[in-house]
């Protein structure tokens, strides 16, 4: 599925499948539901969800309501709720990198502003590596110690 949201393109075939889920129920059932997450080349993710009927990925038919799917735009914070309900333990850290068992931390999520040209730039490095930008970020920091 391929998807503009706020002027982003969102595409099932060349984002990486990073976890899915699926609520046991079989497509016949109206409550069925399967997500998925994915992970953009630019490091950001989002989910693409489909069900039945009396889901919240429904779409109207005529005057009822049918299956339908949705691709959904996450923030880092949300993508990791998600995962942490959704995904096993190893899952989520091979994904998002290992959790501390404590109050040391070991990654941060802030928000920053920076030139078109050097975005444009970082983007671009990501989409060759397949890394996301935050990695390629880190290793900068990492090389200029």
């Amino acid at each position: 599925m391929v998807k503009i949201i706020n002027g982003k393109k969102y595409n099932t075939d060349t984002a990486e499948e990073v976890g899915s889920w699926w609520n046991g129920l079989g497509w016949n059932d109206f409550h069925a539901v399967q997500e998925t997450l994915y992970r953009k080349r630019t490091g950001e993710f989002f989910l693409y969800g489909e069900g039945g009927a009396a889901t919240q990925y429904a779409e109207p038919c005529g005057d009822m309501w049918g299956a339908g799917e949705k691709i959904v735009p996450l923030s880092i914070e949300n993508a990791k709720e998600w995962a942490e309900k959704n995904l096993s333990a190893e899952k989520y850290e091979a994904i998002f990198g290992t959790v501390s068992e404590g109050d040391d931390d070991t990654t941060k999520t802030f928000n920053t502003t920076i030139s078109a040209s050097s975005y444009a730039k970082l983007k671009e490095l990501a989409a060759k590596s397949g890394r996301p930008m935050g990695a390629i970020i880190d290793d900068l920091i990492k090389s200029a110690q």
